[in-house]
This record gives C-alpha cells, sequence and structure tokens, in this order.
C-alpha cells in the first residue's frame, strides 16, 4: 500500500516480498555501522524482520517503516519512517539508504515527507531521531528537515550514546 509519494519517491508499506532487498540493506556495511547488526542473514530472517517489525507496528501504531523506491524505476532504494521504541517517549523518525543513493537529496526528500506525513495523517505533534554521534551525513540530513540536537540518550545498558535530535511539528 502506497503511504506518500514526493518528487521522485514513493513511500510504501514493506511486505514478505520485499525480503531480498531487506536482506542487503541491513547487511551493508554502512548500515551495520550506523545502526547496529540485525541478525539478518537469510531471506527468512528477513522476512521475519519485515513481519515482526514493520508489518506488526502498521498493526499496532497505524506507522511503521516503509521501503523507499525512486517514482520513475520503482527500484527500492532504502527504508524510511516512524518507529516507536520503548526507550523514546516520541515517534521516532527513521531512515536507511544504499550507499549509492547518497548524497542525492532522497534522504531528505524521504525524511521530510514522512515528518509531514506524522504531522497531517497521524496527528503528531512532536518527532524525534536518534543518531550515532560520528555519523555526520545522518545529522545533516536531520537539521535539513528541521529537527534540533537535544540531548544524548542510552536505549539500553548495552547501547552506545546517541545523538537526540527533536522537533514540535
Amino acid at each position: 500500500m502506497k503511504i506518500l509519494e514526493t518528487e521522485r519517491l514513493v513511500l510504501r508499506q514493506l511486505t514478505p516480498d520485499d525480503a531480498e532487498f531487506i536482506l542487503e540493506l541491513l547487511n551493508d556495511p554502512s548500515f551495520i555501522r550506523n545502526i547496529g547488526d540485525r541478525n539478518v542473514r537469510t531471506i527468512e530472517d528477513a522476512c521475519s524482520y519485515i513481519l515482526n517489525g514493520p508489518v506488526a507496528s502498521y498493526a499496532k501504531n497505524g506507522f511503521g517503516l516503509y521501503l523507499v523506491l525512486l517514482k520513475e524505476t520503482q527500484e527500492p532504494i532504502g527504508m524510511c519512517g516512524l518507529i516507536k521504541r520503548d526507550g523514546l517517549e516520541d515517534v521516532d523518525i527513521g531512515y536507511a539508504l544504499r550507499p549509492r543513493y547518497w548524497c542525492r537529496g532522497y534522504a531528505v526528500e524521504a525524511a521530510q515527507a514522512t515528518k509531514e506525513y506524522a504531522r497531517e495523517m497521524i496527528g503528531l505533534k512532536r518527532i524525534v531521531a536518534i543518531v550515532d554521534p560520528v555519523n555526520a551525513g545522518s545529522i545533516r540530513v536531520l537539521e535539513k528537515i528541521g529537527l534540533h540536537y537535544e540531548t544524548m540518550v542510552r536505549l539500553s545498558a548495552d547501547d552506545i550514546d546517541l545523538k537526540l535530535f527533536g522537533a514540535e511539528l
């Protein structure tokens, strides 16, 4: 199901049919370095990730992570969406693109559209994002969509300190 459309992108709900792409994305060294290892090693693992993560979130929260596709070719290039994490009071915007699509404005375009969707369709009043302090590219994306650094957080005892960005919607 299509959720959003921008000038160059389409964001739609993930399904188990997207498992091959998710397997590739989640095992890209940049994903593991910047976001974390989700221990998704097989197509079956990727199906479980999709069903137990994004699809479960759609049912529980009415939102989740969405597949980002190039509008012109329908090629999947990443994920972007909204996440309700146990460790955060507010809904978090998250995104990950294949490295070959970095520095083309796609992350900003997808994240900005997701932020507007959060306000207009979900009715959120505030949104946050977490980022590894060394991930300068992701920090720039958050700043470009109007989020501002607020504080450092740790989501779990064995996690690293992360920068928390936020904005009123």
